[in-house]
């Protein structure tokens, strides 16, 4: 019995994605395991779901299908057809970039839904089969940063929400995965993790339950909720609970680095940011005395001057930097950490 071949459709268009759906569904030897309006909400999708094939739009808004092409396959080279309502230039490059095949959408050439449905499904079928493996070598090699179990903790308030995106431009795809809470309300922090996710190469989304944390990530903790790190199989993973707020804040920075420390100990790193108040001080002083390296933004460059204060004067930060120097500083550190291949091996 042949195998489903689990399918993500990416389109801009609302219409067009019901429609490959409902086509796509009536054979069973597809799963549509999820749709996407645009190449950001596809690239969390591709990590997390991991499908077979991917249906492609090109005209998108904020980023056209060839663009996404071109920053997917070096990453995560998958079968990708692409379904146009147009010919042209872009479909040579898509095909150049690393599509399979393309399906034109009705409309163009006179095709009818019925038939386009059902080239589809043949190209789908066909695609699954490809070996797009070879894309990843068209990108220089990802190296990896830090310890296999290292970890970064971000901590931030009045005025973080620039300073972590400046330090999360800094931070290249190698690194280990991050953990942030930012003071935000939680009607906020989907579209704050969703403005990371634009700038910087990691991937970066709010934070879910039980979701295991990956090297080039990043995850935001959801307003109004704590968020902790948990040691789960040969890495870490998410836990959101309620609870009283701790520090003043729900979530609170001093909850997760406290979490941080006790689970990754000496190979965490941790750097708390503009704030007002004491949040995270006590969290970052217990990740220094586990083992942890951690810093504090310095007073010229913090908007509030609080969090950051408490760290250094409690003695929980090893350093202060301004803002500027907080990327380069973690990945300094990240480089101590990285284990040394021996020469000739």
């Amino acid at each position: 019995m042949a195998r489903t071949i689990r399918v993500l459709i990416v389109d801009d268009s609302a219409i067009s994605r019901r429609m490959i759906r409902k086509g796509l569904g009536n054979d069973a030897q597809i799963e549509i395991i999820g749709t996407a309006g645009d190449p950001y909400e596809a690239r969390d999708l591709i990590v997390h779901l991991r499908p077979d094939v991917v249906t492609l739009d090109i005209d998108m808004p904020r980023m056209d299908g060839v663009s996404f092409l071109k920053r997917l396959m070096p990453r995560f080279p998958l079968p990708v057809v692409m379904v146009s309502g147009m010919d042209g230039p872009k479909l040579a490059e898509a095909l150049a970039a690393g599509a399979v095949d393309v399906v034109f959408k009705p409309g163009h050439q006179k095709g009818s839904v019925e038939s386009m449905l059902s080239n589809l499904r043949k190209k789908i079928k066909q695609a699954v089969n490809a070996d797009v493996s070879h894309w990843k070598q068209h990108s220089a090699p990802i190296k990896p940063l830090g310890h296999p179990m290292s970890v970064i903790a971000l901590g931030a308030s009045t005025g973080g929400t620039d300073a972590l995106e400046e330090v999360l431009q800094g931070l290249p795809l190698g690194c280990p995965g991050v953990v942030i809470v930012q003071h935000m309300p939680k009607s906020f922090t989907g579209a704050f993790a969703r403005r990371l996710n634009e700038c910087a190469a990691l991937y970066v989304q709010e934070a879910e339950d039980l979701q295991t944390l990956q090297r080039g990530m990043a995850l935001v903790a959801p307003g109004g909720i704590h968020m902790t790190l948990e040691a789960y199989r040969t890495g870490y993973r998410i836990r959101l609970h309620e609870g009283a707020p701790v520090s003043g804040h729900r979530p609170s920075v001093d909850v997760l680095m406290s979490s941080v420390a006790r689970t990754a100990g000496n190979h965490a790193i941790g750097a708390l940011l503009t704030g007002m108040g004491r949040d995270g001080a006590q969290g970052l002083l217990e990740m220094r005395r586990a083992g942890g390296r951690t810093l504090a933004q310095d007073e010229a460059s913090s908007i509030v001057y609080g969090m950051p204060r408490a760290a250094w004067e409690s003695g929980a930060a090893e350093r202060r930097v301004p803002l500027s120097q907080v990327a380069p500083a973690l990945v300094h550190l990240l480089e101590d950490a990285t284990p040394r291949v021996a020469q000739g091996a």
